[in-house]
């Protein structure tokens, strides 16, 4: 019996194949595979994310591979796959290396919100969030609360929803005296202005490099090299909020040349909106850049020949004061991606 089955199944399995493929059956099939794989093509991965904001971060493709240890050669091929993606241009290139589009800004933007979230998710399985409550009281400079923490607190209130955070702020000065008297838990501020470096323990969370920001078409867009020489000649716009024309005054004091300043203001928005419109030049932190003023015109940046200071975020408290469990968590938390970075 177990023969004749055989047989009798033989035909019926020749007759299926032959019908499938007059039917056309397997190239439908094929048709289905190869629109899968084109789909899996349009689906960026998280390296070359992680490769996309290191270049951006850096300016530099050589510099971004150093950094990664990886060869020059595999990030140019892992940015250029993810513009095919996304179909657009992520980094304008030129003769000192990167740098980002309008449409390369928006993307870095959600590249850093993917990123987070994924170094959050592979962690999060071995913190115990329902053992952290109380309150923490967290100070914020004004640059920080504008262009760095948010999105960081957003996450972790959902992380840790047993902690009532408690936020204020603050001008430097304001915030090492609160950490100092109690008034203050924990601090994410400018540890490049930190004053007090005895009273306080801090450390750096990151750090933006300061460049010079112009008008398009100015004509040192087209100069290999710009030093503060050439930008002590052109019209200065001064952002004074956060100690920032202190911390201009300490590199330039050591050079010969001074900003020939034309307006202060503590507003970014403000100097973004004169540098667009060719009122003046300026040197500032790339965290607080953006490549369009309000007024929807065009913004450029070119890294500077001279050494210019990084402007460093990260975290102060009290020295020799334990940080409590909410303190802890929050400064566990913003460490997350320090060990994929």
């Amino acid at each position: 019996m177990q023969y004749i089955r055989c047989l009798a199944w033989q035909p019926r399995s020749e007759a299926l194949l032959a019908a499938r493929q007059r039917s056309g059956y397997f190239e439908e099939l094929k048709f289905e595979n190869k629109k899968e794989d084109i789909q899996k093509m349009k689906e960026p991965s998280l390296r070359q994310i992680r490769y996309f904001t290191a270049v951006a971060n850096a300016g530099q493709v050589s510099r971004a591979a150093k950094e990664l240890n990886v060869s020059q050669s595999a990030l140019t091929n892992a940015v250029k796959q993810l513009e095919d993606i996304v179909g657009v241009s992520l980094f304008k290139r030129h003769g000192g290396g990167v740098t980002l589009t309008y449409e390369g800004n928006i993307f870095l933007d959600h590249a850093l919100r993917v990123m987070a979230v994924v170094d959050e998710a592979v962690r999060s399985p071995s913190r115990k969030r329902d053992d952290v409550n109380g309150r923490l009281r967290l100070a914020i400079t004004y640059t920080v609360a504008g262009y760095y923490i948010p999105p960081h607190i957003e996450r972790f209130q959902r992380a840790f929803p047993g902690v009532e955070l408690e936020l204020t702020e603050a001008p430097r000065d304001r915030i090492e005296d609160g950490l100092a008297s109690g008034s203050f838990d924990l601090a994410v501020m400018l540890t490049s202005n930190i004053i007090d470096q005895e009273g306080l323990e801090f450390e750096t969370l990151m750090q933006s490099r300061r460049r010079l920001w112009l008008a398009s078409r100015h004509p040192l867009l087209s100069q290999n090299n710009v030093t503060l020489a050439d930008v002590a000649r052109e019209p200065y716009i001064m952002l004074t909020v956060d100690e920032a024309s202190n911390t201009a005054q300490r590199y330039w004091n050591q050079t010969a040349y001074r900003p020939n300043t034309v307006f202060r203001t503590s507003s970014v928005e403000a100097v973004r909106s004169f540098v667009a419109g060719g009122m003046g030049v300026t040197i500032l932190s790339d965290m607080v850049y953006r490549p369009w003023s309000l007024d929807g015109r065009r913004v450029e940046v070119i890294s500077l020949a001279d050494k210019v200071p990084t402007m460093d975020v990260g975290l102060a408290w009290p020295a020799n004061v334990p940080l409590g469990s909410a303190a802890s968590a929050f400064r566990e938390f913003m460490h997350l991606g320090d060990e994929a970075s």
